[in-house]
């Protein structure tokens, strides 16, 4: 049914205009002769009105226009006005009509409409009047004048004729609310698809956020237990070595920070779709002070002038070099000397951070040494910068573990160094990462080669 509706939208008005000159044909075949284009009044009537119906799909105004032209036409002598038999070609306009309402738009509508109730006066005008068609068939020829003939009969005839029209309409529109009927039913089966479609993603949203939250309970019952259990130790130990108890302390620190970074990532997007605070760039300098006292020796340096970076950006730095603070304290122990640099002189934000190589890592190995075990602390780190629109570099130089980092950045100033960090500290460190040798970093990313990336450090 819908592939006939479609065929008939689209060709519907050109075969009935066909079916309407070849009945009208036939039906005058006995009148019309051989020469009816030359001798038949109703040629004329036939063929523009054909033309009417052929183009009402596709151009709605110039059927219009060849019913306007046929009506002005017997108006004024320079066509043949109709014979008395002759007013039902009219209703081919109708016709045209009934396709106009059903595939025009709605001002295409409102002007067919208001224009074939003035059709329809102009056809009783020109079938009644004794100056051109005198009346219809059942009507007899009354010459006595146009008053008297349309107080008599134009009454009746224009209502035959609106009567025609409106049946005509009605089809058109008939037609035409069937269609949006089954626009409506296709919306409202993809609105029901889409509508489960949610439900379903809303149950997996609901189990992930149940499953979040069971996980972070799990998570702030141990990380809690290990604090208090190092705090409790360190308060009852007191009389053993400072090592012992610095140890103690910074596992309580980083067990409460841990819990604090775990509530973060997993319960990141709450209820009501708000996101929780994410650490900046600012709290870079918080994380250095607590691995300072977990007894890395780092050095901080900055140089340039520090621009604000995104959100997401920001996050990939802190997250970078927490993880390569972590990393030189899980392989190269309490002690480690570790520099961090930040250079926003070039396009975007260069940090090198380089730390003490260690003799027990080897250059090939894996994360912790163990075969068959992939590192994830680097690839973590590269995938973090090339989200943010950077890249990464890592490797050993000489007894020293690099890691070099580029994040484009913004345009506004920011402040970048703690508070508690002042320019002695740093410039002495900057100056020694001058020296070193660095990766190119302005403009072009660096080459990647196993020899730099496959050492075990994550």
């Amino acid at each position: 049914m819908e592939q006939t509706l479609k065929f008939a939208r689209h060709w519907g008005a050109p075969a009935a205009a066909v079916i309407f000159f070849t009945l009208w044909c036939v039906a005058e075949a006995g009148r019309i002769g051989t020469w009816w284009l030359s001798y038949w009044p109703g040629t004329w009537m036939i063929i523009l009105m054909t033309f009417a119906i052929g183009v009402a799909t596709w151009k709605p105004y110039l059927s219009l226009g060849f019913t306007a032209t046929l009506l002005l036409g017997q108006l004024t002598y320079v066509i043949p006005p109709p014979w008395d038999d002759h007013w039902a070609i009219y209703i081919g306009s109708f016709i045209a009509l009934a396709f106009i309402l059903w595939t025009g738009s709605g001002k295409q509508r409102v002007i067919a409409g208001a224009s074939n109730v003035a059709f329809a006066a102009g056809m009783t005008f020109l079938i009644v009047s004794w100056r051109y068609g005198w009346g219809v068939g059942w009507f007899p020829r009354l010459p006595f004048g146009d008053r008297f003939n349309f107080s008599h009969y134009g009454g009746q005839l224009f209502s035959l004729l609106i009567l025609i029209a409106a049946g005509c309409a009605a089809v058109g529109i008939a037609l035409r609310l069937y269609e949006e009927r089954g626009s409506l039913f296709k919306a409202r089966n993809l609105v029901q698809a889409n509508l489960k479609e949610t439900e379903v993603e809303l149950v997996v949203e609901q189990e992930r956020t149940r499953i979040a939250r069971d996980l972070h309970d799990v998570l702030a019952h141990s990380l809690a237990v290990i604090a208090a259990q190092a705090d409790g130790t360190r308060y009852l130990s007191q009389d053993q070595p400072k090592a012992v108890l610095d140890a103690l302390e910074n596992i309580a620190v980083s067990a409460r920070h841990a819990l604090v970074d775990a509530q973060r990532v997993i319960e990141g997007v709450r209820d009501d779709g708000l996101v929780a605070p994410q650490p900046r760039l600012t709290d870079v300098g918080p994380l250095v002070e607590r691995m300072r006292q977990g007894s890395l020796k780092v050095q901080q340096s900055e140089t340039g002038t520090p621009v604000e970076l995104g959100a997401g950006q920001q996050l990939a730095v802190f997250r970078i070099v927490q993880e390569c603070l972590t990393n030189a304290l899980k392989h190269g122990g309490r002690g480690t000397a570790v520099r961090l640099h930040f250079d926003w002189s070039g396009p975007g934000l260069t940090m090198h951070v380089a730390s003490e190589l260690p003799e027990s890592v080897s250059i090939g190995g894996t994360d912790d040494g163990g075969a068959g075990r992939v590192a994830r602390g680097i690839p973590g780190m590269r995938e973090r910068a090339h989200l943010a629109g950077g890249w990464l570099s890592s490797g050993p130089d000489g007894e020293q573990f690099r890691v070099t980092v580029f994040i484009p950045y913004g345009s506004r100033p920011v402040a970048l160094l703690p508070e508690n960090c002042t320019e002695d500290e740093v410039v002495p460190s900057a100056k020694g990462l001058e020296r070193e040798p660095a990766l190119a970093l302005e403009d072009a990313a660096p080459s990647s080669g196993p020899e730099r990336e496959s050492v075990g450090r994550g």
